[in-house]
């Protein structure tokens, strides 16, 4: 490995307060490695400009305001302004654990990659909703670990915690238009183009996501739909386990009927046990109230994810002369 030179690139969009909260744990960071930080504004109508002064004695930072395009795009603008050699990418609802920054170059010294992948947690200051969508966002029980927890040959980094070497985003053009989707399908295109994508365990951040449950079954809608058109751009990433939510959903509901109509209850009794076993793990990882709220989100997850997929997937196959931009033109940003 080289000597890198880390540049931080954050978008943001109306949420100055999460930049404050972000800022200040770069202040915390226990590292003598010296690094850039590259605030976008996309277009926000609530600046986070003043807060961004506040820490510009004590942080490197560079801020810029430019109009909304999207994230990906505005990741893009970020590591054209960027002086490292290698990015690292952080959604705005971040927060660094101290030992962030040493975590991250003992990675980047003992298992380099051209683009990694770190871990999300809660801290014991998230609301218990907050720590019941990262336990079912997170979780073996409810994932599979897809968003981290153990090493995958190609694992495909999720851009609130991601880096990126500057020869991989040359290459690549960075982040394309799709949202959500815009990670994975970079990540895709650069195992195409022979670059390794890696999953960095120990590299964790706190996501405080400031979501309700409609918004959260919303995100994961739009992931679900985002999966089948990553699928159909790339027909060797299709796997069985994207298609287990869309199962979940059609089997809880068959499962119902069943029992209904009294012709068994083994089904709904499978579907209980699952359930209670999230509630048990979610439980021991955090407490009582915790481990009941994410039996819904983990619910929520899987029929949001699961809807979109179906959707998405009936669409596009009833109509294959159209371009996957007309039939989900919401999914794009121009």
């Amino acid at each position: 490995m080289n000597s890198v030179e880390i540049s931080f690139i954050i978008p943001v969009y109306n949420r100055p307060n999460e930049i404050k909260e972000l800022l200040h744990s770069f202040v915390g960071l226990d590292t003598e490695n010296k690094f850039e930080i590259i605030i976008i504004e996309d277009g926000s109508s609530l600046k986070c400009d003043k807060v961004i002064a506040s820490f510009s004695k004590v942080l490197n930072i560079s801020y810029y305001f430019k109009n909304n395009s999207g994230p990906g795009d505005s990741r893009n603008y970020g590591m054209r302004k960027a002086k490292g050699n290698y990015f690292i990418i952080l959604d705005s609802d971040c927060i660094l654990p101290k030992n962030y920054m040493s975590n991250l170059f003992n990675n980047l010294k003992f298992n380099y990659s051209d683009c990694f992948g770190g871990v999300d947690d809660a801290k014991n200051s998230f609301s218990n909703f907050q720590k019941a969508v990262s336990f079912s966002m997170t979780s073996f029980i409810t994932t599979g670990h897809l968003r981290g927890g153990k090493k995958y040959k190609k694992f495909e980094p999720r851009s609130f915690n991601m880096g990126i070497s500057k020869k991989a985003f040359l290459e690549s053009g960075g982040f394309g238009k799709l949202h959500p989707g815009e990670d994975p399908d970079l990540s895709i295109r650069l195992n195409l183009l022979g670059f390794s994508t890696k999953l960095y365990s120990d590299v964790v951040v706190f996501h405080k996501r400031r979501i309700t449950i409609t918004s959260f079954f919303r995100q994961v809608y739009k992931f679900g739909v985002a999966r089948i058109i990553l699928n159909k751009r790339y027909k060797n990433t299709q796997k069985l386990i994207y298609w287990l939510p869309s199962i979940f959903c059609i089997g809880l509901v068959f499962s119902i009927i069943l029992s209904i109509f009294n012709v068994t209850d083994i089904l709904i009794i499978i579907y209980m046990f699952y359930l209670f076993m999230v509630f048990i793990n979610s439980f021991y990882r955090f407490n009582l109230i915790v481990g009941l709220i994410s039996i819904i989100t983990t619910i929520i997850q899987f029929f949001g994810y699961g809807l979109g997929f179906l959707k998405s997937y009936l669409k596009i196959t009833l109509n294959p002369n159209k371009k996957v931009q007309e039939i989900f033109p919401k999914m794009f940003f121009k």
